[in-house]
């Protein structure tokens, strides 16, 4: 019979058939490849994908019973019998755990047995494959990952093991012990999995070699680096093993398949990003034309700023924005803003620190910080101006409507450049007034007279600092108002006067924004004004003009309920990668002096004496800022509006504490010290000793 239509039984992994996947599956194909380049791998044979699949009747054979006899010494050593299957240990998806292996096979008819359960467990016909070894008596056994599949570094390499056979670790019984080690196989962590003890970077090298931390030394722990490295190198890149060390020492290679899922590494010169600074006034996700509206002309504004104040150059400024989108969530560039761990803040901001700065810059500066108080209080004025000359949205012509939309991005653009220069180089005074305090005063006053929403607004927009923009038909405000809510505010300083006039600016915008939408769906060309926040600025305005809208429109998703973003983070492509934090936990002072209570997290309103843990400063927070014994945020500056209005009230702030959601879940008693920056749990008080009654 000719050798290419014989049909073989047996397949030994020796043979060069056996790399063939579509015969002998995969699993058996990378062990039969890596045998053949020298790789540590158990011998063995493979029952066929056409063999296999046949009734079980034919696998009586003598070619197969003498494979068996041979391997399994007449059933005196114990066999594995493993699944081997077309649709296992790909490129994309390895299948794991999802086929059956039978352990400790000996006799003839338990052999036929197994096989017959492996073959069972196919997804479908002619896709199985059975692989046969010997049963190692292993002294301690797992797997390595030839990369971190978490972090998506490939410099690394992850083993977890445990004492005997890998066999409790891949099915989950254990977790073993973890070791990070270099690609030449110096540990740089271990970790206990099963208690969760951790020896800290550096710490395993030592104590894994004298058998202190898990089941490996470090010659063990070499010798699986050096396996991943030329597994790499065989099969293309780095490789998810199984492996097992005997009694006399020796490592075996039990199977092999390309890392899957490995999670993406950001480029090296990725840039650093998070909420920080802007979160506070874009909280919420933006739907595209809220993006267009508000991110646009604030990443504007902040540019002239910091380009203004020397403190980037605009060729710098032209590589990428300061402030973008991000899963429809507002972040910045945290390292161009000063805002990243270790740095200066630039949004303290701008002043640049000579002889760092050049001599036009600090001349610049030197004469915008003279000039700054003069400089808002006009531009404020005419913003009032523009904004009282803007028609009614019931009688706004088309042609006035698109003109206004055009000043509202021109107008941000101008003020979120002031507001930020008038931040960095103008002291503000505590007790100087707010706008969020003013708000706060004016919706107080509001509610305590019985009036609704829309006559607080009317009778004062202050009200406004206290929401978020949105493109919706009415603004929403925060449902209460404190009975001690400040009743007075001072004057305003020029920062908090700008702030106050990007509120009315972007309300504006979105105003017309929804006017626009209504008249669209009242032609027919919308079916809802709602979506005309799926729309693109240039968009909208042709539609208004009279052009077709696109035709992908109600397609297009609604705009994204994400999660809030990290705190850090960098992109590769378009996944975010958040950051491992930085040593410390981040936390700054915000002022208030000192308070304890009970932490609050969550979307209820927090209960009088609570202490607030937020991950982020909305606007909304500042009704419930007169009840509260602190606040705590993950992330923020002292100097953003709500931080401002607490140290007024007297709340003890900190901001920017990593991981202060998990550390303080709702309940905890914790003390915030916002003149140090310090938060820490308070011990629970004692209860009444045995023998003696509690006083009620």
């Amino acid at each position: 019979m000719p050798h290419s239509t014989r049909v073989f039984w047996t397949i030994h992994l020796d043979d060069p058939l056996a790399t063939k996947p579509d015969r002998v599956g995969a699993k058996a194909a990378n062990l039969a490849r890596a045998a053949q380049h020298g790789l540590p791998v158990l011998p063995g044979f493979v029952i066929p994908v056409q063999c296999a699949s046949q009734d079980s009747g034919y696998l009586n054979t003598g070619e197969l019973r003498a494979a068996w006899a041979r391997l399994g010494r007449d059933g005196r050593r114990p066999l594995v019998v493993r699944s081997s299957s077309t649709q296992e240990d790909g490129a994309a998806s390895s299948m794991a755990g999802r086929f059956v292996s039978v352990l400790g096979v000996r006799g003839w008819p338990e052999f036929l047995a197994a096989v017959k359960r492996v073959v069972a467990s196919a997804t479908g016909p002619g896709t199985m494959a059975v692989l046969v070894q010997p049963q190692l008596d292993a002294a301690a056994g797992g797997v390595m990952f030839g990369a971190d599949p978490v972090d998506g570094r490939t410099d690394r390499v992850i083993v977890s093991a445990v004492p005997g056979g890998p066999q409790a670790l891949v099915g989950g019984e254990a977790n073993g012990t973890r070791y990070a080690l270099t690609r030449r196989g110096r540990v740089v962590d271990v970790e206990d999995d099963d208690t969760g003890e951790d020896a800290g970077p550096g710490a395993g090298a030592g104590r894994a070699a004298d058998g202190e931390r898990g089941p490996l030394t470090r010659l063990q722990l070499r010798a699986l680096a050096r396996m991943a490295a030329k597994a790499a190198a065989v099969f293309g890149g780095p490789q998810d093993i199984e492996f097992a060390f005997d009694h006399e020492g020796r490592l075996r290679l039990l199977q092999s398949r390309p890392v899957t899922a490995l999670a993406p590494l950001p480029p090296r010169r990725a840039v650093l990003l998070g909420p920080g600074p802007v979160a506070e006034t874009l909280p919420d996700p933006l739907a595209p034309l809220e993006e267009d509206l508000w991110l646009v002309p604030l990443d504007r504004g902040l540019g002239e700023a910091l380009a203004t104040a020397g403190a980037v150059s605009r060729r710098a400024l032209r590589r990428g924005p300061t402030v973008r989108a991000v899963g429809g969530r507002a972040a910045a560039d945290l390292r161009r803003l000063g805002a990243a761990p270790g740095r200066r803040s630039r949004l303290r901001l701008l002043n640049p620190v000579p002889p760092a700065r050049r001599l036009g810059a600090a001349w610049r500066v030197g004469r915008l910080r003279a000039e700054l108080p003069a400089l808002a209080a006009e531009t404020a004025a005419q913003v009032d101006a523009d904004l009282a000359a803007v028609p009614p949205l019931a009688e706004i012509t088309d042609e006035e409507l698109v003109a206004a939309l055009r000043w509202v991005r021109a107008a941000l653009t101008a003020l979120h450049g002031l507001e930020a220069l008038s931040g960095s180089l103008l002291e503000q005074r505590d007790g100087a007034g707010s706008a969020a305090a003013r708000g706060l005063a004016a919706l107080g006053r509001g509610r305590a007279l019985g009036r609704d929403d829309p006559r607080i607004l009317a009778s004062d927009p202050a009200v406004l600092a206290l929401s978020p923009p949105a493109i919706v038909p009415a603004p929403r405000l925060p449902a209460a108002a404190p009975a001690d809510a400040p009743r007075e505010v001072p004057e305003l300083p020029p920062r908090e006067r700008l702030r106050l006039r990007i509120r009315w600016v972007q309300e504006l915008g979105a105003r017309l924004a929804w006017t626009a939408g209504r008249r669209l769906a009242a032609s027919g060309a919308l079916p809802d004004p709602a979506l005309v926040r799926a729309l693109r600025f240039d968009e909208l305005v042709a539609a208004v003009e009279g052009a077709a809208l696109p035709a992908d429109l109600e397609r297009r998703p609604a705009p994204p309920r994400t999660a809030p973003l990290p705190a850090e983070f960098r992109l590769a492509g378009d996944r975010i990668v958040a950051e491992a934090a930085p040593a410390g936990d981040g936390a700054r002072p915000a002022g208030g002096g000192r308070g304890a209570g009970p932490a609050h997290s969550g979307p209820d309103a927090p209960p009088p004496g609570s202490v607030l843990v937020v991950g982020t400063l909305a606007p909304s927070l500042a009704a419930h800022l007169p009840s509260l014994a602190g606040l705590v945020a993950e992330t923020g500056s002292p100097l953003s509006h709500l931080a401002i209005l607490a140290r007024e009230l007297g709340v003890p702030t900190v901001v920017g504490l990593r991981g202060a959601l998990d550390r303080f879940p709702p309940g905890t008693e914790i003390l915030v010290d916002g003149d140090t920056g310090r938060v820490e749990p308070l011990p629970a008080a004692p209860g009444p000793r045995a023998g003696e009654e509690s006083v009620a």
